[in-house]
């Protein structure tokens, strides 16, 4: 996987959000986010900025035990219906994020959902936290979304090592069947020349590396729409996916247990 400095994901944090909060401007907050139908805009809005919030808790006070989620969690009592009010208190939420980071350094310990991980865990959970909600509003307020591709590749990088993990694999719907021979994926970027991701379901364990293979499935898009299919969002419209489907969508529904 590529590796980035916490300095490179402070600066990306901030320009995500700078791009996430310029799409609020004259918005209808209660509009409804068609690919989180739970949430209006302002909803949206509000479980993003709490993120940050939540993910400065945990750096300021280098907490050694989980936090409680509230400030993620707890939107359906946010009622706030200005666009610019809003929008500078994402702003905040992301300065006071980064602050903390710049603050704690590369080499401070806290706790993290998953053992042994360094603080830039957090600010790489921060930055695509808002990475993929940003195209989630823009969709809402009917904007284009683009993706700096290097962001992109970086989040492919890192979805990939997620799907090593071995819960993935273990217990519930079809984990233990995703293994097995002739049961490759790759993954083509249309629009960057080379970019391939190529993943092994062997039977003696899964692995993945930059480039193709005997594939079973293979998917074929623009960077952004590779990020945003891991991430369960309604790419496929752009993407060309051949072979067997059914084994895309295990592989995606069991590595993104993280996610819930």
């Amino acid at each position: 996987m590529t590796t980035w400095t916490l300095e490179r994901y402070c600066s990306e944090i901030l320009d995500q959000t700078a791009m996430f909060r310029a799409l609020l401007k004259d918005a209808d907050l209660a509009g409804r986010v068609p690919t989180c139908p739970a949430w209006n805009l302002g909803q949206l809005v509000r479980h993003v900025g709490g993120a940050h919030r939540w993910v400065e808790t945990i750096v300021r006070t280098r907490a050694t035990d989980e936090v409680p989620h509230d400030l993620v969690d707890d939107v359906f009592h946010y009622d706030d219906r200005d666009p610019a009010a809003l929008g500078g208190w994402l702003a905040e939420g992301a300065r006071e994020l980064v602050e903390a980071f710049a603050d704690a350094g590369e080499d401070v310990r806290v706790w993290t959902a998953m053992p042994d991980q360094p603080v830039t865990f957090w600010a790489r959970h921060a930055l695509y936290e808002t990475v993929v909600h940003r195209a989630d509003a823009a969709w809402t307020v009917g904007a284009d979304y683009t993706l700096d591709p290097a962001v992109a590749r970086h989040g492919l990088d890192v979805w990939m090592g997620f799907g090593l993990l071995p819960e993935a694999y273990e217990g519930g719907e079809g984990g233990a069947s995703l293994l097995g021979e002739g049961r490759g994926l790759c993954f083509t970027a249309s629009d960057a020349p080379g970019q391939e991701w190529f993943v092994d379901l062997a039977p003696d364990g899964p692995r993945w590396e930059h480039g193709s293979g005997p594939a079973a499935v293979t998917v074929r898009g623009p960077l952004a729409d590779l990020l945003l299919l891991m991430y369960g969002r309604p790419a496929h419209d752009r993407l060309d996916i051949r072979g067997e489907r059914p084994l895309l969508d295990l592989w995606l529904r069991r590595t993104g247990f993280w996610l819930n």
